[in-house]
């Protein structure tokens, strides 16, 4: 039996340049930082040829091409066609909540079904290989920022470049800038999910006339980056995240709704610097950026929200039991 484990992550800014219709033409640049929530991937040799597959759903084939689920389908005939295992997914969120959860799941696989084969795997064979199945493959509307950041962990600044490689670019920062970092991010669940691919596939189709308001989106992530390496002032980051989701907000018609902008309203008021709703938008997690002391005065204007306690992930996509 192998069990894998791979983190969700939160970005900052910069989504939307890790689509290839952006960064084709320039670098785009995404930061983004891995969650401590996890998804849970086991493998374990089944007693006969069947295929058992146990996620939301239950799915027992005789044949791999009899599977539903798509990425399970994709990745086990690359691998093993011939069956004769039993894969579990669990995970700590919802799907569909922003915190990108599909690629998780997919580097997730990918790691659990290669160390049940014997097979060794970097953080960039891992995250190359969930772009290529999750994009080139399966033809989702998405990026490539949530593959890395799941393999990788960590607080990193990931470049998309025109010649189609990735860079992954840890934040150096002090220890207490990255833990006062940590203790200012508050999440909340609207308990709205959705589809990202309606949400994706507009913003997609818009990356022609949108191009500048990306370009900016790449710049705040830049200052973000330099605002954490130099230990400035919280305060500053918090702002440039306003300032990432008024223009977030401008990408597609989807992503924000008048809810969510009266509860992200609601927290400035209370004392928010900034905030975001994650992944895609139009539900899943709402963000928001305070400092410590103010957090329970938050708390309370949004107290109708379920709020979600969580930390940074430092280590990536990794295998936590062999037996």
């Amino acid at each position: 039996m192998i069990i894998s484990r791979t983190p969700f992550r939160l970005s900052f800014a910069g989504g939307g340049s890790d689509l290839e219709s952006f960064y084709k033409e320039e670098e785009g640049a995404v930061l983004s930082t891995a969650l401590d929530k996890y998804m849970y991937i086991t493998a374990n040799h089944r007693f006969d040829h069947t295929i058992r597959l146990s996620y939301s759903k239950t799915e027992i084939h005789e044949k791999v091409e009899q599977i539903e689920h798509p990425i399970f389908k994709n990745v086990l005939q690359k691998y093993l066609p011939q069956g004769g295992i039993e894969l579990i997914s669990m995970a700590d969120i919802p799907s569909g909540s922003g915190l990108g959860s599909s690629s998780s799941f997919t580097v997730g696989l990918l790691h659990a079904l290669k160390g049940y084969l014997g097979k060794f795997q970097t953080a960039e064979n891992l995250a190359g290989e969930a772009c290529d199945i999750e994009i080139k493959e399966l033809h989702e509307p998405i990026g490539k920022q949530d593959q890395y950041i799941a393999a990788y962990g960590g607080l990193q600044f990931i470049r998309f470049m025109p010649n189609g490689e990735t860079h992954v670019d840890p934040v150096v920062c002090s220890s207490d800038t990255r833990k006062k970092l940590e203790e200012s991010c508050l999440l909340f669940f609207t308990g709205l999910t959705r589809n990202a691919k309606d949400v994706l596939t507009e913003q997609r189709s818009n990356t022609e006339s949108k191009r500048e308001e990306l370009r900016s989106m790449v710049n705040i992530a830049r200052k973000m980056k330099i605002v954490l390496e130099k230990n400035s002032k919280l305060e500053i980051f918090g702002k440039l995240l306003d300032e990432a989701w008024q223009i977030k907000r401008s990408l597609a018609s989807n992503i924000s709704t008048t809810q969510i902008d009266e509860w992200y309203s609601r927290a400035l008021r209370a004392g928010a610097l900034g905030g975001k709703i994650l992944g895609a938008g139009s539900g899943g997690f709402l963000m928001v950026f305070v400092e410590p002391t103010l957090k329970n005065r938050v708390r309370q204007e949004l107290k109708e929200l379920r709020q979600f306690e969580c930390g940074f992930d430092t280590q990536g996509s990794k295998i936590i039991f062999m037996g």
